[in-house]
Order: structure tokens, then sequence, then C-alpha cells
């Protein structure tokens, strides 16, 4: 596999990736190996369409696979059934209230057809480094004072790229979803980058677009200006209702 890719440098984490289209299509979207996860290098791959993706004892592998999985802020889905449980729901989602704990619980979360988790110890460091510097960003389910869900992910000028999420109680992650398109919608975001298939997503909306589009609105978002530092103000206190519609 390496023999095909180009290996990135760790002193030079503010070198340009290798362009999106250049990755292997088998396995789909593979781009390159190596370099680090300092801020500079994570926010030069989000604004080109890469993410890092690898397990424990690997190489850092960088993806930017074809098709790419997309929800539209307004085409996010919640069946009849549930939305109908929602409206009774006493939940609650904040935003930027918990970040390192939503991380945690989604690298502890078990996934159908993995061993382990590819949100390591120094995957988490990184992207609490970034969510200091108001890059990374996390939405938070509350029932009460307690954790029900969450989502977590990178925000570069108008546009969002979801990293994971998790459910503590049956839903939460579905809600946790559904509340952050439902204010980046609010504030004119067009787009949250879903990365790869996995049939849940499909079920809640999300689509195959070919990469080629997809970088082509990536490539304008990132530029919009978009909302620095913390969300926990803009993003407010949502009731679950309110998202289920």
């Amino acid at each position: 596999m390496s023999r095909h890719l180009p290996w990135l440098l760790d002193e030079r984490p503010d070198a340009a990736f290798p362009p999106a289209e250049t990755a292997l299509r088998d396995p789909d979207g593979l781009l390159a190996l190596g370099g680090d996860l300092s801020p500079v290098r994570l926010l030069n791959a989000y604004a080109g369409g890469v993410f890092p993706w690898f397990s424990e004892g690997q190489p850092l592998l960088w993806w930017s696979p074809d098709p790419r999985m997309v929800f539209r802020t307004e085409g996010v889905r919640l069946s009849s059934r549930f939305r109908r449980t929602l409206r009774n729901s006493h939940w609650t989602l904040r935003a930027d209230t918990r970040f390192r704990e939503v991380m945690d619980a989604c690298a502890a979360s078990p996934r159908p057809g993995q061993d382990g988790t590819w949100i390591t110890r120094d995957m988490v460091e990184a992207y609490v480094a970034l969510h200091a510097m108001g890059h990374a960003h996390s939405v938070e389910v509350y029932d009460g004072d307690t954790l029900v869900g969450g989502i977590y992910g990178v925000a570069i000028g108008r546009m969002f790229f979801g990293e994971s999420m998790f459910s503590a109680v049956s839903g939460g992650s579905k809600v946790a979803l559904a509340g952050l398109a439902y204010r980046l919608r609010d504030w004119g975001w067009p787009l949250i980058d879903a990365q790869v298939e996995n049939d849940h997503l499909l079920r809640m909306g999300a689509e195959h677009w070919p990469r080629e589009r997809f970088l082509e609105v990536v490539r304008r978002q990132v530029r919009e200006p978009g909302l620095a530092g913390s969300w926990e103000a803009a993003f407010g206190a949502v009731p679950a209702h309110v998202v289920a519609g």
C-alpha cells in the first residue's frame, strides 16, 4: 500500500495535501500516510476534503472517499414514530458544554463490525486542541443534567465536518445530529460531511455525492465567514420537541 501513496513529513505540518482526486480506488479514498495531528495539518486536511482515520498501531491514514456521504442541513430525517416520542420529551440540546466527554463517549461506543476504536488518545487530544481554538465543536443532548447523546466535528468557515456521535440512551445520537442540522440551517450552513456510508446514516437522510461535487462545495464554504470561538451562547438551549418539528 505505501508504495503507491505519499508519506507526509512530520516537520512539514503546513505542507499541502496531495489532491484528493489522486486517492486510491482500493481501498476507496486512501490518499496519504504519516504526518501528525497538529492543528494546522488537521485544518488543511478538512479544508481540502480530507480526514484522518486509522487504528491504534497503524500509521496515520488520510482519506477522501468517492462518493462522499453528506447531509444537507434541511435533509436530516427522523422517523414519524420517533418525532412523536420527542414531542413529549424533556431532553434539551446545547453545544460545546462537554466536548471531551462527548469524544470519550464516542470512543467507548461499540461499532458494528469494528474491534476497538479509531478515536485514540492522540486523536482526543488533537481535537480538544482544535476545540480550544474554536474549530471543533460538540452538540450535547441532556436529560436534566445527564448526558444522553452527542456529536462532534470540525467547523471551517460555514462547513461542518462530522466526526462521530454516540447514544447513552436510545435515540440520543439521532437527536444530536438533528439538533446540529437544525441550528446550522438557521445559521445558513448548507452541509454536514458524514464521510463514509453506513445504513444508519442513510436512514436518516444521508446522500451519496460524487467527490468532485463535494469538494466544490467545501472549497466555497470554507471561505465563508463562520462562527468563531465557543458555540455555547449562539447555539443556546434547544428543546428536543423543537428539533422534532
